[in-house]
């Protein structure tokens, strides 16, 4: 069996290559992966604005970035018939906004998705695009077609750029305990669920736990969120070796969570990138936050897990196959993502995951790294299995992990 821990002048010697890298990415390819971005307006800012001057009743309507408790008393104050008037007239500011009830969402957000999808086919015989622009076109109007199924609860969609979109799995309203899958690099809306390699996209993520956790506790209320609703990076470039995108992303992630319905606890399931967006928003979560779990991750932005602020349990898999654990996992001048939360110094309550496969293997069907989510997801902490043997994993680091 191979140790995680590697020597120290290995250690050195990766470092010293990984910086090499990243500073050749930041002459080249830095400015290019920011200026796209500038100057392009967003179809969910053109809502909130008018949503800004929207009023019902004669009266204005409250801030669509309030209290998510303030926005849920103003929907509550309303007829049925007037929440779907809203959820029609601003279709992408009620389907975003953290406090609506979640069915108005889904309802809401499947008009935004009808409106996008139209939008997408529009393009598709636009004489100004390219056949890549017309093929590209196609893609997304396929996607938001699928999308906007009756039978799918998209939780918040933005159309923009890349695209952002989050799925809920199960009755989150009922929920006795709620589970959120956050994806790494590479995410976006094309890439939001796959047909081969289903696994290793949010949508496949969120479902197999989904199922694990009903296998696991037939009689636990659960629900799963598949949330990519933040900006992720593109590819392992300068944007993967910052903190920049988390920053973002971990606004969001926070406010999503603090405006699920009830009052449930929730568990957070970080794979690689995305396990950075956790350590950058752990600080700041609300209370019902009671793990959080990270698999193939390139660091959380801390030394150590008490170093990340938080009454979360927090949970660290790897399986032996991973590339990641090749990364140099340390932060010079923001470069990196600091201490390797599988190490023993880093805290952590280590899992094993001996049979998942490479970096994205770790959510598929029957493996013991889905089993042990499982058992998180539904309070069965004495049956996580432990990295080097052993149940439980309450009492922190259990040993020297090896696969």
């Amino acid at each position: 069996m191979t140790s995680f821990d590697t020597s120290p002048q290995l250690n050195v010697w990766r470092a010293l290559l990984a910086l090499v890298v990243v500073f050749v990415m930041l002459a080249t390819t830095g400015w290019t992966a920011v200026r796209h971005q500038r100057g392009v307006t967003s179809p969910l800012q053109t809502t909130l604005t008018a949503w800004e001057h929207g009023r019902i009743n004669g009266h204005a309507l409250p801030a669509h970035d309030g209290s998510p408790s303030r926005l849920a008393h103003f929907f509550g104050s309303l007829s049925a018939h007037q929440r779907g008037e809203l959820a029609a007239r601003y279709p992408l500011a009620v389907g975003n906004m953290n406090g609506a009830p979640v069915e108005l969402r889904y309802r809401a957000n499947r008009v935004a998705l009808d409106q996008a999808r139209q939008v997408e086919h529009r393009r598709m015989y636009d004489n100004r695009l390219s056949s890549v622009g017309h093929a590209d076109a196609k893609k997304r109007m396929n996607r938001f077609t699928s999308l906007a199924k009756p039978d799918r609860k998209i939780l918040s969609f933005d159309p923009l750029g890349a695209g952002r979109v989050a799925e809920v799995f199960g009755d989150l309203d009922k929920a006795q305990r709620v589970s959120v899958v956050v994806p790494g690099v590479d995410t976006n809306v094309l890439t939001f669920e796959r047909t081969s390699r289903q696994y290793s996209a949010p949508v496949g993520m969120a479902r197999s736990l989904y199922g694990a956790e009903r296998g696991a506790s037939p009689h636990t209320r659960t629900a799963v969120v598949a949330w990519a609703d933040y900006t992720a990076p593109a590819g392992l470039g300068v944007d993967a070796a910052t903190a920049m995108r988390a920053e973002d992303g971990a606004v969001r992630l926070n406010a999503m969570l603090r405006g699920l319905p009830g009052r449930s606890s929730v568990a957070l399931y970080c794979h690689s990138y995305g396990s950075v967006v956790c350590g950058v928003a752990a600080h700041h979560m609300p209370g019902r936050v009671s793990d959080i779990a990270v698999a193939g991750s390139p660091g959380m932005r801390a030394q150590s897990a008490a170093g990340l602020d938080t009454h979360a349990r927090v949970w660290a898999t790897r399986d032996r196959d991973d590339w990641i654990q090749d990364i140099p996992y340390m932060e010079v001048g923001g470069l990196g993502h600091g201490a390797d939360p599988v190490s023993s110094a880093f805290g952590a309550r280590v899992m094993a995951a001996g049979d998942s496969k490479g970096h994205t293997g770790y959510f598929v069907p029957g493996t013991e790294s889905l089993a042990n989510f499982a058992d998180i997801g539904t309070g069965g902490y004495k049956t996580v299995h432990c990295a080097g043997g052993g149940q439980g994993c309450l009492d922190g680091f259990s040993g020297n992990v090896s696969a």
